[in-house]
């Protein structure tokens, strides 16, 4: 604690001193606040949950293999066909009860023309569960 003195030479330099009393003083608050608190934020609803089985949902969607070669041809499952028999089929896949998942395959130097249309296509006919199946590079 300091106490005033009639030293004129002390007078005017610095108190080096912390006060530490206001410090301790919060930190007990907060101490008190954090335990009287704590037992409040244990508190539970105790809840009886239901009980379901979990088995899987039996509706797996359908999947159709698109692809395009080099030379823009298209093949639906393997089967070749042309770009109106193929926007006919996405139309009839698209009113499915359960919407199929389209793994479109493209060659690497087909012209983007062929991938994008097939995408309008496929787009038009409400079908909007489209991948792109890639190789992975070796290392």
């Amino acid at each position: 604690m300091a106490f005033a003195s009639f030293d004129d030479r002390r007078a005017s330099a610095p108190m080096a001193e912390i006060n530490m009393v206001p410090l301790i003083d919060v930190m007990l608050v907060l101490l008190v606040i954090f335990i009287v608190t704590a037992p409040l934020l244990t508190h539970a609803v105790k809840l009886e949950l239901p009980r379901v089985s979990s088995q899987p949902n039996p509706l797996k969607p359908e999947k159709i293999d698109f692809a395009i070669d080099a030379a823009g041809q298209r093949f639906w499952n393997g089967e070749p066909l042309t770009r109106t028999a193929a926007a006919e089929r996405f139309i009839v896949a698209g009113k499915a009860a359960v919407q199929p998942e389209i793994h479109l395959r493209a060659d690497q130097s087909v012209a983007y023309r062929a991938v994008a249309e097939t995408l309008a296509d496929a787009t038009r006919a409400g079908l909007t569960r489209i991948g792109f199946v890639s190789e992975p590079d070796k290392p």
